[in-house]
């Protein structure tokens, strides 16, 4: 299903856009349709206070590391020993 959606802009604002979908070669419609897809793919979908909460809960924890030769080391041994 469709729907309308009724957007007020100033007159500047309105010319730039129309610019904007004639250099495209597409209507006004079509132009805001894209930009609005676009900025909604471009959306995080979690708050960033999300993010930076799971970042630092798994600060908290220690993991394994070394350099990338040591850990390259112990993955060959890894299919040397028959583990993986």
């Amino acid at each position: 299903m469709s729907h309308r959606l009724q957007v007020l802009m100033e007159d500047e604002e309105f010319q730039a856009v129309r610019a904007a979908a004639r250099r495209r070669r597409m209507t006004v419609s079509e132009y805001v349709r894209q930009v609005l897809r676009r900025a909604r793919a471009e959306d995080p979908e979690r708050p960033a206070a999300r993010k930076l909460m799971v970042v630092r809960e798994a600060a908290k924890h220690a993991y394994p590391t070394g350099s990338p030769e040591e850990m390259e080391a112990e993955i060959v041994r890894g299919y040397l020993d028959g583990a993986l």
